[in-house]
């Protein structure tokens, strides 16, 4: 009974067009007043306690680093070495599109970052070439979800913190499946291109591709010192935001002299807003999450499940269903922030593996993201293209076929999650 109330209290105040992290909110005050006699000294010990982790400090620090990327033209030299690579190729620019976005999105933590950086410098560019305005578009879109397959990753943190797994195993699992995401999409852009018969750019010389790879060197190193000193142990996954915080803002200040110091409080402004956000959010997850916890219902729920035999395969392909429909209308950090604790219980009871359970949900949200109504990238990427979101919808669905066929992939074949991690020895 008491579960139908919170739902069914969230649900409604979700279909208001209220925000989801105020629905959150409200849906626990509203249910610990009315419904129950839990001391408020408790929500608020909750709350502090709730919100006391390390891993939280990661989240701030990867938004700066991003932030500082993004305006520091690391994008720019990243997609003229990616260019330099593949622009050969058919579809070329396309193709150079998604190499771009997987480099940047291993130093951003970040798809809609992802998805401007990359997109406002090669979209334009796509179009002077004569590649249609859509096919740009699909290829920038869905490539841009890579920013939170791709360690490091903004999404894996809020599963770490709902759900206490550990980042550094995550941010492991997240470099197999995600270069081969990476790979499906590139595929897809080739074929679409060879099929239309797409411009190709010259094939560059050797000595234009060293050129190119020792302007992007200080960019792509990022990827080495935080997976790196994850790997051998020198920082935690927290301490390694920070590095690259710090790191971010060295080279787009001092060493390419993109951004000018003045424009560093700016950055530093903008980060602080969006953390302050994503934070606010975590806070009223966190509350629900006691609530629910409270009420016994993520248990109740793994009973249930546990009660009727559902085998794992069919656990799995329900979680899929969920988390696609949940992507209909909440962005990823709301969704694992919810439904994390509700659903992690029941794969345990499953004896599904933590880390491969955090990368499903990982791959359900980069499909949620490129999809609408609430597809955060694809508001960004018609932000850039100034198309509509109908029309960028019709754009993506051949990547986003591919990458659902992805998802089935990594949901039932755990190896391609956990190999790593496994053999590296970090879970």
């Amino acid at each position: 009974m008491n579960s139908a109330i919170i739902f069914g209290l969230l649900i409604t105040l979700m279909l208001t067009g209220m925000p989801i992290s105020i629905s959150l909110g409200l849906t626990v005050l509203t249910f610990l007043f009315a419904f129950t006699q839990v001391p408020i000294e408790s929500v608020a010990l909750k709350l502090f306690t709730g919100i006391e982790k390390f891993e939280i400090m990661a989240i701030p620090f990867f938004i700066l680093a991003g932030n500082f990327l993004t305006h520091g033209g690391v994008a720019r030299r990243m997609i003229n070495f990616a260019t330099a690579m593949v622009g050969h190729w058919h579809g070329g620019l396309g193709l150079a599109g998604v190499l771009a976005c997987a480099l940047f999105a291993a130093v951003s933590g970040s798809s809609p970052a992802t998805v401007v950086a990359i997109g406002s410098i090669i979209l334009p560019a796509m179009v002077r070439q004569g590649f249609p305005n859509r096919f740009g578009a699909g290829v920038i879109t869905t490539s841009g979800a890579l920013g939170i397959l791709i360690p490091p990753s903004l999404v894996m943190v809020m599963y770490a913190v709902a759900t206490n797994t550990s980042v550094g195993a995550l941010f492991m699992a997240g470099v197999i499946p995600g270069l081969m995401l990476a790979t499906v999409l590139g595929v897809v852009t080739w074929y679409i291109a060879w099929k239309n018969d797409y411009p190709r750019l010259p094939v560059a010389s050797w000595a234009e591709r060293l050129r190119t790879l020792r302007e992007a060197v200080w960019g792509l190193a990022l990827i080495v010192i935080v997976i790196g000193g994850i790997y051998t142990g020198i920082f935690t996954p927290t301490e390694a935001a920070a590095m690259s915080a710090v790191y971010a803002f060295v080279i787009a200040v001092f060493v390419y002299r993109d951004m000018p110091l003045k424009g560093v409080g700016k950055i530093l402004l903008s980060s602080a807003s969006m953390s302050a956000m994503l934070l606010y959010i975590i806070t009223n997850a966190v509350l629900f999450s006691f609530v629910l916890a409270n009420e016994n219902i993520p248990h109740a729920i793994a009973d249930w499940i546990v009660g009727k035999e559902l085998g794992v395969i069919a656990f799995l392909l329900v979680v899929n269903v969920l988390l696609l429909m949940a992507g209909n209308f909440m962005e990823p950090s709301s969704i694992v922030l919810i439904m994390a604790p509700i659903l992690f219980p029941v794969a345990m009871k499953l004896g599904i593996d933590p880390v491969h359970f955090g990368i499903m949900m990982v791959v359900n949200m980069e499909v949620g993201m490129c999809h609408p109504p609430v597809g955060l990238n694809l508001y960004v990427a018609s932000g850039i293209t100034k198309m509509g979101i109908t029309e960028l919808t019709v754009a993506v669905w051949p990547w986003l076929l591919a990458m659902l066929g992805f998802l089935v992939v990594v949901t039932y074949w755990p190896p391609l999650s956990i190999w790593l991690p496994k053999a590296l020895g970090v879970m």
